[in-house]
């Protein structure tokens, strides 16, 4: 959205394409999984009377218009760039399959990944966790518009404190609001390591990539 109050903002389109391209540069292969809360929020229509699958859906197609948006800003800086989608729309996006898409990154494409995991009662959180393992991910970057994680919500609590580094556990146990729970399950359980940093801050995604210390770690600390 940018600074709107809905849809697309062609001003963030051209940021994250310029963010995107310059970790790009590094050579490392990247996949990208898009939400669509920018458009429609399943959740929110579902917690309004409207059927929860059927809301799911529907926020599931607005992944779809966010990924060919972001693929088309991609493009203009020359940059190759294969969506793939986890509901079959072949005139817009090829479907997901998960050999084509490595083959997709191992031609140094990137691949946006729209529709979420194609099945309703799923965020994009739980599809972002679910395509880094099937992809082999190394890491997997959650990037949001907060410098990481809190112990409480830093927008309503100014006195909110910021966390550095954390276990997978320990954000359960606390049900700290990162990403939904299934989604940090399914990362504790195949040892995948999440950093959630904030987007906004120009050159964030390429200073991750290079070792920065940057937002909030996730992982399980190794035992002494």
């Amino acid at each position: 959205m940018g600074d709107q109050p809905y849809g697309i903002s062609t001003e963030m389109l051209r940021y994250m394409a310029d963010e995107v391209k310059s970790a790009y540069d590094l050579g490392v292969e990247m996949a990208i999984v898009v939400g669509g809360g920018n458009i429609f929020r399943g959740m929110a229509a579902a917690s309004q009377g409207m059927d929860r699958a059927t809301a799911d859906y529907m926020g599931m197609l607005a992944t779809v218009m966010n990924s060919i948006a972001l693929q088309d800003a991609l493009e203009k800086n020359g940059i190759q760039t294969r969506v793939l989608s986890a509901i079959s729309m072949h005139q817009m996006a090829e479907p997901y399959i998960r050999r084509r898409a490595v083959r997709h990154l191992e031609k140094q494409r990137i691949v946006i990944f729209a529709a979420g995991t194609g099945s309703p009662y799923f965020t994009t959180d739980t599809a972002s966790v679910l395509r880094a393992e099937e992809m082999h991910a190394d890491v997997l970057l959650k990037a949001t518009k907060v410098n990481g994680v809190y112990d409480v919500d830093p927008e309503k609590n100014k006195d909110a404190q910021f966390i550095s580094d954390i276990s997978y556990m320990e954000v359960l146990e606390r049900r700290l609001n990162v990403m939904d729970l299934t989604a940090i399950s399914l990362a504790m359980d195949n040892g995948l390591l999440l950093n959630v940093f904030n987007l906004k801050e120009k050159g964030n995604i390429r200073r991750v990539l290079c070792g920065e210390k940057i937002g909030t770690r996730i992982y399980e600390p190794k035992k002494q």
